[in-house]
C-alpha cells in the first residue's frame, strides 16, 4: 500500500463497519437515558450517575489500554484487525444486554444494573471502535486522501447514525404493538436487532480491509504510563483533546435532550424521529461539499465555520413556544448543515497528529493516540449526559405527564444555551489550530528524511 491514493472499493469496504457503529451510537445517544427514565423507571439521577461513575473509572483505563496493545501486536492479521474479528460478536450480545433491563429496578440495584451493563458493553466496544479508528491513520499518510477516507467512512457513519436515531422508536413501537404494548420486551429486540446489526458491519471490514498499512510501524518501546503521558508534548494533539472536550459535552447535551425537547417543549414526540431525519439526512447531503471545503480552505477552519452554524441555529430553539412549531424542522436542516463539519472535521484531522507524535519520538503509536481519544470521548458523552440527568432532576422533571415551568426551563438550557456556549468556545480554539496542509506535508518530508538517513549503511571504521 502506497501513501497516495485509496481505490473507492477500499474506502467502502472500510467505511462499512461505521454503519454499525454508529447504529450503536445514535441509539445509545438519542435514547439510553430516555429508555432507562422512561421504559424501564429509573431516576435520571441515579441513571446519569451510573454512567458517569463507569466512565470515570474502568472506561478511563479500557481504552488507554487497548490502544497501548493494539501497537504492540503482532499476528497474521495485523495489529488491528484481530480485535475486529473476535471482537464484533461480544459487542453485539453486549448491546443486547444494554438494553434488556427488567423494569420496576430502584435505589442501589438500580445503580448497579446500569453500571455492570454499560461498563460491559462499554468495554466490548473499545476494543473494536478504537482498533478501527486506528487504521485510517496506517491506511495512507496524505493529507487530502485521509479527508477522502474520512469522508467516506463518515457518510457510512451518518447514514448508521439516521438510522440509529430514525428507526429506533419506529422499530420498538411496532415491537411493542406486536407484544402487546410490553416496551421492555420490545426494547430489548431493538437491542439485539442493531447488535446483530453491527457485528455483520464490522466482521465485513475486518474480512475484507486487508490491505498493507502505509507505513511499516516501529514497534512501540515506550512503557505504558510513559507512552501516555507524552502525546500530551504534541501540541497539535493537545489542542485537539481540549476541543473535544468541549464539542463532545455540547454534542451530547443535544442529543440527549433532544426526545425530551420534542415531547415536552414543542409538543411533538410523534414527530421525533422526522426532526433527526430532517437533520441527518442534510447532513449526509453535506458531507461531500464539507470535505471539498476542508481541502480547500483547510480542515479547523471548516470545522469552525460548521461548529458555528450549527450554534446560531440551537441557540434561536431557546426561543421556540410551548406548542408545536414548523420551525423546529428549519432548526434541525440548518444543524445538518453545520454538524457535517463534526463529522468530517475531527476524523481527517486526528492521524494528521500522528506524523507529529512519529516526528518527536520515532515511532508510530496510532493506537495509544485513538484510545486517549476515545477515553475522552467516552468522558465527555458520561459528563454530558451526567448533566443531563442533574438538570433534569433539579428542574423537577417527572417522567410521562405534564411539565411545570421550572423543567421546561431546564429542558430548553440543555438542550440550546448550554450546548452553544461550548461549542463556540471550540470554535474559537479551533481558530487558533496549528495544522495545515502545508505544515502536515513539511513533516512529512523530515520524516522522510529522517527515515532515508537511517536506512544509509555506515561504513566501519578501519
Amino acid at each position: 500500500m502506497s501513501n497516495g491514493r485509496i481505490t473507492r472499493g477500499i474506502r467502502n469496504r472500510f467505511g462499512i463497519a461505521d454503519f454499525g457503529l454508529a447504529t450503536l451510537t445514535a441509539a445509545m445517544q438519542f435514547y439510553l437515558l430516555f429508555y432507562y427514565t422512561d421504559v424501564v423507571g429509573i431516576s435520571p439521577g441515579i441513571a446519569g450517575s451510573a454512567m458517569l461513575v463507569g466512565k470515570l473509572t474502568w472506561d478511563m483505563v479500557n481504552n488507554l489500554f487497548v490502544g497501548y496493545l493494539s501497537d504492540r501486536t503482532r499476528s497474521r492479521w495485523g495489529r488491528r484487525r484481530p480485535y475486529l474479528l473476535f471482537g464484533a460478536v461480544p459487542l453485539g450480545l453486549s448491546f443486547w444486554l444494554l438494553f434488556s433491563l427488567p423494569s420496576g429496578l430502584t435505589g442501589a440495584t438500580a445503580f448497579l444494573a446500569v453500571l455492570g451493563s454499560f461498563i460491559l458493553f462499554d468495554t466490548a466496544l473499545t476494543f473494536v471502535s478504537t482498533t478501527y479508528s486506528a487504521m485510517t491513520a496506517e491506511l495512507t499518510t496524505d493529507y487530502g486522501e485521509r479527508t477522502r477516507l474520512s469522508t467516506t467512512r463518515m457518510v457510512y457513519s451518518a447514514i448508521g447514525y439516521i438510522f440509529g436515531a430514525a428507526v429506533t422508536t419506529a422499530l420498538a413501537a411496532a415491537f411493542g404493538s406486536a407484544l402487546g404494548d410490553d416496551m421492555p420486551r420490545a426494547w430489548s429486540l431493538v437491542g439485539l436487532v442493531f447488535g446483530a446489526l453491527t457485528a455483520v458491519t464490522v466482521l465485513v471490514t475486518g474480512l475484507t480491509v486487508t490491505i498493507e498499512p502505509a507505513v511499516q510501524p516501529t514497534p512501540q518501546s515506550m512503557p505504558p504510563i510513559r507512552s501516555v503521558l507524552s502525546t500530551f508534548r504534541n501540541r497539535p494533539f493537545a489542542l485537539f483533546m481540549v476541543i473535544q472536550l468541549f464539542i463532545g459535552t455540547g454534542f451530547t447535551l443535544v442529543t440527549t435532550m433532544l426526545p425530551y425537547f420534542a415531547k415536552y417543549q414543542v409538543q411533538m414526540a410523534d414527530q421525533t424521529p422526522l426532526i433527526m431525519l430532517a437533520m441527518l439526512a442534510v447532513l449526509v447531503a453535506f458531507l461531500v461539499p464539507c470535505g471539498i471545503l476542508a481541502d480547500r480552505i483547510g480542515k479547523a477552519k471548516t470545522y469552525a465555520a460548521g461548529i458555528t452554524l450549527a450554534s446560531l441555529a440551537l441557540l434561536s430553539g431557546f426561543f421556540l413556544p410551548h406548542a408545536a412549531t414548523w420551525v423546529i424542522f428549519a432548526i434541525a436542516v440548518i444543524c445538518g448543515i453545520g454538524f457535517s463539519a463534526q463529522w468530517v472535521g475531527p476524523h481527517s484531522m486526528m492521524p494528521d497528529v500522528i506524523e507529529y507524535d512519529e516526528l518527536m519520538t520515532g515511532e508510530r503509536r496510532e493506537g495509544v493516540y485513538y484510545g486517549l481519544w476515545a477515553a475522552s470521548g467516552k468522558l465527555t458523552s458520561a459528563i454530558g449526559v451526567w448533566l443531563c440527568g442533574l438538570g433534569l432532576s433539579w428542574s423537577g422533571y417527572v417522567e410521562n405527564a405534564e411539565q411545570t415551568s421550572t423543567a421546561l426551563l431546564g429542558i430548553r438550557l440543555l438542550f440550546t444555551v448550554i450546548p452553544v456556549a461550548l461549542l463556540l468556545v471550540a470554535a474559537v480554539l479551533l481558530a487558533r489550530y496549528p495544522v495545515t496542509k502545508q505544515s502536515h506535508a513539511e513533516v512529512l518530508e523530515q520524516i522522510q528524511q529522517r527515515r532515508q538517513a537511517a536506512a544509509v549503511p555506515v561504513e566501519p571504521r578501519v
